[in-house]
């Protein structure tokens, strides 16, 4: 498996913003992974969409509010991120869903952002609570058995983020004996499980990561696995207190989720991604999102399966 440094990269350069944060220059609530806003890239609004045969879109149609519901989530800083002060979010995933909405025929404000969180995905996307999902969402063959996906518009890997005074944990191979959380309903905490990376009774999770960060930098628990991405967004907003360590473990292909058998939709969205990579939309996110370090991310390969 390639070793990747975008997780290094990132906390590199939060170190950096958040210093400056604490000098007045970063907006309190987003610290250091608050997006660069002017040099995020605008989204024409696509205009008398016809998306043939999907149930979905046929749906969004009839509904009379004009409004599109996409599932996030809304305390991954960097990645889907909601601002307590302004109500606002911003991030990587929140980008490509409005720029995957604008495709639609769907401005800005027309966006309803829906948390739901990891254990919740499958089912709220079956029930037609939200029209789509864009938030860390590995595409897997399990998954797949629920629900259609998209993508992936990103690859990230299993990292871990443990306490800036931690000396015993220095990769997934010494972990054993000590307290791990993650997201209840998560890839990785079913990875701790399946390669016992550590006793099941040392096993903890909360319906949001954010959770398990507050355990963290309580002393209640040692470490904290997710995606890279996701945990280089934390250790941005407070480098002082937590950092990430070894190598990551895990290949997470974060792709769109969406109904099962609406083939129409998703070969809509994975048209319209295809294109952002191919004409440098994706990279001007990433660049003013989760590459703002500087960190080099590999352009991701539509699956179209």
């Amino acid at each position: 498996m390639k070793v990747r440094s975008l997780a290094v990269g990132l906390l590199v350069g939060g170190l950096v913003l958040s210093a400056c944060g604490k000098e007045g220059d970063a907006p309190e609530g987003g610290g250091g992974s608050a997006p660069d806003e002017a040099a995020l890239p605008t989204y024409e609004v696509a205009q008398n969409v016809e998306i043939a045969n999907s149930p979905t879109f046929k749906d969004m149609q009839s509904r009379g509010d004009n409004k599109l519901v996409m599932g996030v989530k809304d305390d991954q800083p960097g990645l889907g991120y909601k601002d307590p002060r302004t109500n606002e979010y911003s991030g990587f995933d929140i980008e490509i869903g409005r720029m995957v909405a604008a495709a639609m025929g769907y401005k800005a404000n027309q966006i309803e952002y829906k948390p739901v969180p990891s254990e919740a995905r499958e089912q709220a996307i079956i029930n037609g609570d939200v029209d789509f999902y864009v938030g860390t969402y590995t595409m897997s063959d399990e998954r797949k058995q629920q629900v259609g996906f998209a993508g992936p518009y990103f690859e990230a890997g299993q990292g871990l983020l443990v306490r800036s005074d931690e000396e015993e944990i220095k990769g997934k191979d010494t972990l054993k004996g000590k307290k791990v959380c993650s997201a209840t309903g998560s890839t990785p905490i079913q990875n701790v499980r399946e390669q016992k990376l550590t006793e099941n009774s040392n096993i903890v999770e909360f319906q949001g990561y954010s959770q398990c960060v507050d355990k963290l930098l309580g002393n209640e628990v040692d470490a904290v696995t997710t995606d890279d991405a996701i945990l280089a967004g934390y250790a941005a907003e407070d480098p002082e207190e937590m950092k990430l360590v070894g190598d990551t473990f895990s290949e997470e292909p974060y792709g769109i989720g969406l109904a099962k058998e609406d083939k129409a939709l998703r070969d809509f969205v994975n048209d319209e991604l295809e294109t952002s990579i191919e004409e440098g939309t994706w990279q001007e996110i990433y660049d003013a999102t989760l590459g703002k370090s500087g960190a080099k991310a590999e352009t991701p390969k539509i699956d179209r399966y």
